[in-house]
């Protein structure tokens, strides 16, 4: 058996869908995804907004992940 690394299609689910078709993602934002928002958000020097929804916090996950290099 070889070992690969996993991608985003290995998730399934919601990985696979942008966040504005995800039937929850007008809910408020979930714990892990406020806590790495905080962590990003402190590493590019930019505020935290604490009242984004799922679908938004996803957003800006991956626009502060692009800034702060952590990005796939």
């Amino acid at each position: 058996m070889t070992e690969r690394s996993l991608d985003k299609s290995d998730i399934g689910g919601n990985a696979e869908k942008h966040p504005d078709d995800w039937a929850t993602g007008d809910e408020a934002m979930t714990g892990a995804q406020k806590s790495y928002l905080a962590t990003l958000s402190e590493e590019a020097g930019e505020p935290m907004d604490e009242s984004l929804t799922k679908a938004e916090a996803s957003k800006r996950i991956d626009a502060l992940q692009e800034k702060t290099g952590r990005g796939d």
